[in-house]
């Protein structure tokens, strides 16, 4: 009753996501870690990187790139957060393997880039390399679909 109260005021603008590395795009539910197969933080997408530049999903702002550079978040144009986890278990590499490119604060573009990673060095040293890109406030309603190449909320 009283979400519709609450919601957004501004028309929200419709937002095409792109993944934000180039591989295989995935089911995040096939990420072998159940925080992100469960969608314990959000629904969302997953890729088996290809290369190493991890690029912006849309235009937004970064809010926080973590001190191990393994993660990054962002807000889109519409307020919604966006958590980008670079492999599985990658934090307690404190930063080996990857190069930022942005800080907090900064406003990005989509296909920006934002990150290398060095995937060769790293592969072996964790358990996965799959990335995991979550929507952590959509609405009860929302749900992230695949179409083509595109990332679509409905």
């Amino acid at each position: 009753m009283f979400k519709s109260l609450f919601s957004r005021n501004k028309k929200e603008e419709n937002i095409t996501y792109i993944q934000p590395l180039e591989g295989k795009l995935i089911s995040i539910e096939e990420v072998p870690d159940p925080v992100f197969s469960q969608k314990m933080m959000g629904d969302g997408i997953a890729v088996i990187p290809s290369q190493g530049v991890l690029i912006a999903p849309c235009d937004g702002k970064i809010m926080n790139v973590f001190p191990t550079k393994h993660a990054l978040s962002l807000t889109d144009n519409n307020g919604r957060e966006i958590l980008i986890h670079v492999g599985l278990d990658t934090v307690t590499l404190k930063g080996e393997g990857f190069t930022s490119f942005v800080q907090d604060g900064d406003v990005v573009k989509q296909g920006q880039k934002l990150m290398e990673i060095d995937f060769p060095a790293i592969q072996d040293k964790v358990p996965s390399i799959i990335t995991p890109m979550v929507f952590t406030n959509l609405g009860d309603e929302e749900k992230v679909r695949v179409e083509g190449n595109e990332i679509i909320i409905r």
